[in-house]
């Protein structure tokens, strides 16, 4: 408790141990010369397993935590730096890249089209619509976020973008002459992995929006509750509440949910039980309302029946043609 704040945010300390006894030591010993063949390999495939499914995810959510509230006490602040320079790449994550994004962009505009993740202009049960938006996201995320930033004059974010994205690549490059496979496998594979999961997770997320009030938090966003995914990474299926209330520590969230649980029942937002983004996207990718409608809660009877749940799912999962929305002042909403 000398490091950090707030006694809630003592199991970030607690995962941060774990990586670096096992993830960052098994990534060196990827690049020594004492390990040949068949052996390096042995180490690999259990690195890659360890790093990219077993921690990706914590770490992940744990990184978004920290966008939104420093856990550290003023003379451990470096440590901040630490974590988003030193380990968010074994994770796939590029310095204050991510940082400069959700903060700086997304939260801002709240997948409005000037939000370079923004799905409003997808048809999101469509398996070829996602692999457009992600490969649209690989190619010109950066530029679009730079863009944003660089126009409204945010500095602050757009320098560290910069800096993050093209230190990596020179990294990245340099390190390939060192070692290509540990490379490979320890930075340049989880670059790629990190932003499909990422695009994935945001793609289910805002995958159903009100095509009368876009900009609704609660109308056009989700929940997901009652799954083991919420212990492991941070609550993070209260997807809803945290733009509603982004500076929120994640274990308030449940205590939300009772406080707004009028508001989800008026503004019908989907509360889904017992499962989590993967199981949403695939029901998205194979059209399977039953499915998703089968594990919505239905809060103060706000459906009439399933029918109504499945018309109302479908609906919120249209490709908007027209995306000319009002757009949020930057500046504004970042001093509130």
């Amino acid at each position: 408790m000398r490091f950090i704040k707030d006694p809630r945010d003592l199991p970030f300390l607690h995962l941060m141990t774990s990586i670096h006894l096992t993830v960052i030591p098994l990534a060196i010993l990827l690049y020594l010369p004492i390990l040949n063949g068949l052996w390096w390999w042995a180490v690999a495939i259990p690195y890659f397993y360890i790093s990219q499914f077993y921690f990706k995810g914590s770490f992940g959510l744990m990184l978004h935590c920290f966008c939104h509230r420093s856990m550290w006490k003023s003379e451990w602040q470096w440590m901040q730096k630490y974590i988003l320079w030193f380990l968010s790449p074994f994770f796939g994550h590029l310095g204050e890249s991510y940082h400069s994004h959700h903060i700086g962009m997304h939260h801002i505009e709240g997948n409005m089209p000037e939000d370079s993740s923004s799905t409003m202009g997808y048809q999101r049960d469509s398996v070829k619509d996602f692999i457009k938006y992600w490969l649209n996201f690989m190619a010109l995320g950066f530029h679009d976020t730079f863009q944003f930033l660089f126009k409204r004059n945010l500095r602050k974010f757009y320098v560290p973008l910069t800096y993050s994205e093209i230190l990596f690549y020179i990294f990245a490059v340099a390190m390939c002459f060192v070692n290509l496979k540990a490379t490979m496998v320890v930075f340049v594979i989880p670059f790629f992995f990190a932003r499909l999961v990422m695009m994935l997770g945001n793609w289910t997320q805002h995958a159903f929006v009100d095509p009368v009030e876009p900009e609704d938090e609660l109308a056009s966003t989700v929940i997901c509750m009652n799954t083991v995914y919420n212990h492991k990474c941070w609550n993070d299926g209260y997807h809803a509440f945290h733009h509603l209330k982004p500076a929120a520590h994640y274990t308030e969230y449940p205590l939300m949910f009772e406080k707004y649980k009028d508001q989800l029942a008026e503004k019908k937002t989907f509360v889904f039980s017992g499962v989590h983004y993967l199981h949403i996207f695939k029901w998205l990718m194979t059209k399977n309302y039953d499915q998703m409608a089968a594990h919505l809660i239905n809060i103060n009877n706000s459906f009439r029946d399933k029918d109504e749940m499945v018309s109302l799912l479908k609906a919120r999962v249209q490709k908007f043609e027209n995306t000319d929305q009002p757009k949020t002042n930057p500046k504004e909403f970042i001093s509130n």
